[in-house]
């Protein structure tokens, strides 16, 4: 009987779907770690985001992608959709993921990505996300008998992103549809993005979630600055960390919605997003925020690209 270790494996999954239906969400639960910002507001994710999860002998590199948009007039949803088509391109596995119960126009327009010449051999796996939005379980089973009907999927995995017996039911499905290769990452690896980039994702999330719906989202941030201290006393004592950051908006208007009343809008984004750096950091963590106007620039091509938009 062979004692011999079991072949590693990895491979690239991408996590599909339209806005808004818990992609970052699933994201971050399978790496263990918030590393993709999540918001009630559409289009929050607009860079790919590699997650890494190394378990056994498997590595997993997980890609979420932008919901992709239905509606390419602008500029900005252009770029979100090309981030959408070329990361199909590249990867082993495609989770598709729906909620639970509901499959809508803008579904089926994702869905019919799958089903090009781009994406042709690869397994595609349904996630019916958010089951536990159903008064049951077993609410979603004519569904999921419907979902049948439109594409072949590889796999069907109701399930909860918010449930760690789910994640882990998910990954395991997941494992053997990844080829036998080497490691593409450290085993310790959770991210390919840096802590500047992580650091302008979860101002942008707090923007997002403390504006609601009266800030279009053609609003963005651009680290400025992200400085690491010497600690005090010669390296002793923890980490200190200076951040600042622009909130480019369109409008004169959307500048006085982020900044609200008395400053105190714009001084709760700069709290909460630093006391969740501090956490993520691992450091003392000073953060300067201020908003600046800069009209069309999400009609533009080459001002997306210097804000690091693909």
């Amino acid at each position: 009987m062979s004692n011999a270790p079991a072949p590693q494996r990895c491979g690239l999954v991408a996590i599909v779907g339209r806005p808004n239906v818990g992609k970052s969400t699933l994201l971050n639960a399978l790496v263990g770690q918030k590393i993709s910002i999540t918001s009630r507001k559409a289009q929050t994710t607009r860079h790919r985001i590699t997650g890494i999860r190394t378990q056994g002998a498997t590595q997993f590199v997980f890609v979420d992608t932008p919901g992709f948009q239905t509606r390419q007039a602008r500029a900005l949803n252009r770029m979100l959709n090309r981030a959408v088509l070329a990361t199909l391109a590249d990867v082993d596995v495609v989770l598709f993921v729906c909620e639970a119960g509901r499959f809508g126009a803008d579904d089926a327009k994702v869905l019919a990505l799958l089903q090009t010449e781009a994406t042709k051999g690869r397994p595609v796996i349904l996630v019916a996300n958010k089951l536990d939005a159903l008064a049951r379980r077993t609410d979603a089973l004519p569904w999921l008998q419907q979902m049948q009907h439109r594409h072949a999927f590889a796999e069907y995995v109701p399930m909860s992103a918010r449930r760690a017996a789910d994640v882990e039911r998910l990954l395991a499905i997941v494992e053997p549809h990844l080829p036998e290769q080497p490691w593409l990452h450290e085993p310790d690896a959770l991210t390919d993005r840096n802590e500047r980039f992580l650091a302008g994702e979860i101002v942008r999330e707090k923007l997002f979630r403390l504006t609601g719906d009266e800030l279009p989202y053609t609003s963005t941030v651009v680290i400025e600055k992200f400085e690491d201290e010497e600690a005090q006393g010669g390296g002793a004592g923890p980490r200190r960390v200076r951040i600042a950051a622009g909130i480019v908006v369109e409008r004169d208007t959307h500048k006085g919605i982020v900044i609200g009343a008395g400053g105190e809008r714009l001084k709760r984004i700069g709290t909460e997003a630093r006391h969740e750096l501090e956490r993520l950091l691992d450091a003392r963590v000073f953060l300067e925020l201020w908003v600046k106007v800069r009209s069309g620039w999400a009609d533009d091509e080459a001002h997306l690209r210097s804000h690091g938009y693909e």
